[in-house]
């Protein structure tokens, strides 16, 4: 079931450590382990190494191949390894997705290289004439390469080794046997199979309902509308006019197209729907109570103010008062100096 994706350089000791990996996990009882080679589709495509990493069509050709055999062998069951430099990130972020769509857990060894270590690769390609793989393309790919980050969600967990260290395999089995797989997004599920007429019935099925609503209305019943089909009555507000009906079934046909989780039996969607109305209906209620606890708060806000403009009224009023009362004493002393 988990996915280990093995990502580096040429001559990074990537089949190394897949195959140590391999024999771990296949004597800890994991069930069947495979590794999708690279090298075994370049083999099968009839591509050189350095003919499949300069051009690129054939390139493309080779990713779509590894990809496409580590999907035949996702299961429930067995533990599958991509072999290969995996260099591009956009590529990795494709079996991310696609790990995910299987619902199972995934993580990253890097094969990195030091400075000292990469040259010494170059320096074994350059002077191995028979190489199919040259030192110009090893330094293209090592321009190109994008390092996994165990920021990116899609490298995570990542596990690190260099030159011949030994890599943690006790961790990697706790990440991909102790940990429960990601869910997977809208975008990476299939859609569930339905009838053929599913959509035709659907729509048939929402606007009968409408049509009994609003007949109901008609007839002046302001209460809740039985609906027969869906065993259950439909309580609608009694101001809630046919467009409005209309605007929220054309948008609950929308919702059960576009969502996985509703389901595609034709019988169970009218009481789906009825149960959508009424949560439209506690909606509305809802909207109404917050805007009167809003009109209430505005309502104390504004008599709150007004009762402080008064107090600073008074205030003002009362500190006029005095200043007058000073100034007339101001007076008073000045006549009776002026009299004596």
């Amino acid at each position: 079931m988990p996915l280990i994706v093995i990502t580096g350089l040429p001559r990074s000791g990537k089949t190394t450590q897949a195959k140590e990996l391999e024999k771990y996990f296949t004597d800890a009882g994991k069930g069947p382990v495979h590794i999708v080679s690279e090298a075994e589709c370049i083999e099968r495509s009839g591509y050189g190494v350095k003919e499949s990493f300069i051009d690129t069509a054939k390139e493309k050709q080779i990713r779509a191949s590894l990809k496409s055999e580590a999907m035949k062998l996702l299961s429930k069951t067995s533990l599958v390894i991509i072999d290969g430099a995996n260099y591009i990130k956009g590529y990795r972020y494709e079996i991310y997705c696609v790990s995910k769509n299987a619902r199972t857990t995934q993580c990253t060894v890097y094969c990195a290289m030091t400075l000292e270590q990469r040259n010494a690769r170059r320096e074994e390609i350059a002077q191995n004439a028979t190489d199919a793989l040259d030192g110009e393309t090893f330094d293209a790919l090592c321009q190109r390469y994008e390092e996994p980050q165990d920021t990116s969600r899609w490298d995570r967990p990542l596990f690190t080794i260099y030159g011949e260290e030994t890599l943690d395999l006790s961790r990697i089995s706790s990440a991909l046997y102790e940990q429960a797989p990601l869910p997977p997004n809208l975008a990476t599920q299939n859609m569930p199979l339905s009838a053929t007429n599913f959509l035709f019935e659907l729509d048939k099925t929402t606007q009968t309902i409408i049509d009994q609503i609003a007949a109901a209305r008609k007839i002046g019943l302001d209460g809740p509308v039985e609906i027969p089909q869906a065993g259950m009555r439909a309580e609608v507000p009694p101001n809630m006019s046919v467009a409005q009906l209309n605007r929220h079934r054309r948008q609950f046909l929308n919702y059960v197209k576009m969502h996985t989780n509703v389901s595609s039996d034709i019988k169970k969607i009218p009481a789906i729907f009825v149960l959508k109305v009424k949560a439209y209906k506690e909606k509305i209620t809802r909207i109404k109570m917050q805007m009167h606890q809003i009109h209430q708060r505005t309502k104390n806000l504004r008599a709150k103010a007004l009762e402080i403009q008064e107090l600073k009224v008074n205030q003002c009023a009362t500190k006029l008062q005095q200043l007058h009362y000073e100034e007339s004493l101001v007076a008073s002393s000045k006549r009776t100096a002026r009299k004596s």
